[in-house]
């Protein structure tokens, strides 16, 4: 057979499209999350965190309801409601309200900086919810990175003993966001990823509404245009759009890279609280930040690369 013969010819993709796609989805993702911060830093400044927190929930809920009905998804069964119900503690309920509250005492660098716990918190929850059995080096990374993150914010508290009410708030949005990502994660497998984000907003949304409408009966919200502007933010990208996103990037992969692109994250958040809110990035801030973000990436790539137990079939 000759070398220019049609039957040699071999077609190869110059770029495989699964890895470039996945990476470029999770960094969408990512980059939507990182305003969070800032935003709701701009809208605490006029309007109530309880209306805030509860208020973006149901934005992304309307959104919710309108996609589940036009793609006609089916109905969850059983057990599923009762892990979405984790879903909607974490993301919907827990992270929004606790980093509201947060963040009308603290500046929305602090934020970033314990926020940064993020990844390597997500990563303990789901091996945890997986039953895992990861190395010691995993939960080692994991404990510097906490111990760095406290003692972050003891130093900006004032000194050791003086840690603030804003960052036990952090902390556990921290925890009820990486709970939320663990589930979340887990039951996407079996209903979708945008679908499981949707269907936590519609669950918690009664709930949401009731505090939406007790936040506006103690304190009628009047912010400015860009207050309002910082909470639809809050509520069509970060809570709806910034999710799909993200699971879509999860959902094509490779999963172990795409997921280690949220330690861009608070990168990003720094960078936007010092662009759009004047704040000053001091040396301990930037020291704090990198400490939390080289201990998050470590927790995260000794996870990926510890191997599975072996299952019986």
């Amino acid at each position: 057979m000759r070398d220019n013969s049609s039957a040699t010819v071999l077609v190869r993709p110059v770029i495989p499209p699964r890895s470039a796609t996945g990476l470029w989805w999770g960094l969408l993702g990512v980059a939507a999350f990182s305003f969070t911060v800032p935003f709701t830093k701009i809208a605490v400044a006029g309007l109530s965190p309880l209306f805030i927190g509860s208020a973006r929930a149901v934005v992304a809920a309307i959104l919710a309801v309108l996609a589940l009905s036009l793609t006609r998804q089916r109905l969850p069964q059983g057990r599923q409601w009762i892990r979405l119900a984790v879903v909607a503690a974490g993301i919907v309920v827990g992270f929004p309200l606790l980093t509201s509250f947060a963040l009308t005492s603290t500046p929305a660098s602090h934020g970033a900086v314990v926020i940064a716990l993020l990844p390597a918190a997500t990563a303990a929850a789901a091996v945890l919810r997986g039953r895992e059995r990861p190395s010691a080096g995993f939960w080692a990374a994991s404990i510097l990175g906490a111990l760095a993150a406290i003692g972050f914010a003891l130093l900006q508290s004032g000194g050791f003993g003086q840690l603030g009410w804003a960052d036990l708030l952090l902390f556990g949005a921290v925890v009820a966001a990486a709970t939320g990502y663990a589930e979340g994660g887990l039951l996407a497998r079996e209903l979708g990823a945008w679908q499981t984000v949707s269907w936590a907003l519609v669950l918690a949304s009664p709930l949401m509404v009731v505090l939406a409408a007790v936040s506006i009966l103690q304190q009628p919200p009047s912010g400015t245009p860009v207050q309002w502007a910082a909470l639809a933010y809050l509520g069509v990208v970060s809570m709806f759009l910034g999710f799909i996103a993200w699971y879509r990037g999860l959902a094509i992969g490779p999963m172990a890279q795409v997921s280690q692109i949220q330690l861009v994250q608070p990168i990003l958040t720094l960078c936007w609280a010092w662009l759009l809110l004047g704040e000053t990035l001091t040396w301990t801030t930037i020291v704090g930040a990198l400490a939390v973000i080289l201990c998050a990436a470590a927790a995260v790539r000794v996870r990926l690369g510890t191997p599975r137990p072996p299952t019986n079939p």
